[in-house]
């Protein structure tokens, strides 16, 4: 297409891999793109969005970038960091800053006349909880670990010794630092009954059989399109520990496996999802997550290729080319 028309707003943080493999495609296109990061609100970013009975419009222009509110061709959600208030201002008031923000500004993001979105902000923040997706999952058809969701720890090491061998997971992804500010990561962790004592009583905590399996399986959706990985070679439970020891291998989704992913992305209105799966040595997909957001721009070239192209098309067209 000739350049012009509507733009496509990226909205993500500065340091983004995998929306920078996505932009440099529609570049290639000539699809015009705006990127934007709401953290950069109101520093950065001047906001003025126009409602009346006519429809939704405005303005909202970065350090480099404009972009007509009414005239949006798509949204990609990637990563964007959180809202902040101006470090003069005292606690609360900076509270009462970000929050206003968060329902301006993201309100008016969220609500764009015509734009196609991957995903909605809000169908990736329904996406998100683990408990929701674990209903879905099983109601969808897939084969599904036995999990608890406990404070009890009484419960959980009765747990551990019935499922065992158990793991435990994380509920979410929450950015988490040490005192020097470097950012921490809490792993997929085996964890025995002996374990497990009265500090898990101060929150939720997940725990899961753990699945004997040969090899995991990274399924990345986008609309339509089902993208397979097969990823081999870790030698523990989190294979994101292991990344230098990691194999790839593109392979074909089971049906039953394709209309559960179908069935799980219309349940929550996403157009794009990154499923992780173990694979047993029956040759089993065991569902474990799906990411509303994941990454997948690590991947070699040869597999990361096919997706940024669909993610571009449903950019640029709404449907793949």
């Amino acid at each position: 297409m000739a350049l012009g028309g509507p733009p496509v707003l990226v909205v993500t943080r500065l340091d983004d891999a995998t929306a920078d493999a996505v932009i440099t495609d529609l570049n290639r296109r000539r699809v015009p793109v705006v990127r934007l990061d709401p953290g950069d609100f109101p520093r950065e970013v001047t906001l003025s969005g126009t409602f009346d009975s006519i429809g939704t419009g405005g303005t909202l222009a970065t350090g480099s970038r404009s972009i007509d509110l009414g005239n949006v061709r798509s949204v990609y959600w990637r990563r964007p960091t959180p809202h902040t208030a101006d470090l003069a201002m005292d606690e609360q008031t900076g509270r009462w800053a970000v929050e206003e923000a968060r329902y301006g500004l993201g309100g008016i993001l969220a609500a764009l006349p015509g734009a196609r979105y991957l995903n909605h902000p809000w169908r990736n923040r329904d996406a998100e909880y683990k408990p929701t997706q674990l209903a879905t999952a099983a109601a969808c058809g897939f084969t599904v670990p036995p999990t608890l969701i406990t404070n009890d720890p009484g419960r959980a090491r009765s747990f551990a010794v019935e499922h065992g061998p158990v793991i435990y997971k994380p509920l979410r992804e929450t950015e988490y630092t040490d005192d020097t500010g470097r950012a921490l990561t809490v792993w997929i962790e085996d964890v025995t009954p002996d374990q497990i004592d009265q500090q898990i009583r101060h929150t939720a905590h997940f725990f899961q059989q753990r699945v004997t399996k040969t090899a995991d399986i990274r399924l990345t959706a986008v609309g339509e399109e089902l993208f397979a990985v097969r990823i081999g070679g870790s030698p523990g439970v989190d294979w994101r520990r292991h990344y230098h020891r990691l194999t790839y291998t593109s392979v074909p989704v089971p049906s039953e496996v394709a209309q559960g992913v179908r069935a799980y992305l219309d349940a929550f209105g996403l157009v794009f999802g990154a499923f992780d799966f173990g694979l047993d040595r029956k040759g089993l997909w065991h569902w474990y997550e799906c990411n509303p957001n994941g990454q997948w721009a690590w991947f070699p070239d040869r597999i990361t290729t096919p997706i940024t192209r669909a993610i571009a098309d449903h950019l640029q067209h709404g449907a793949p080319a």
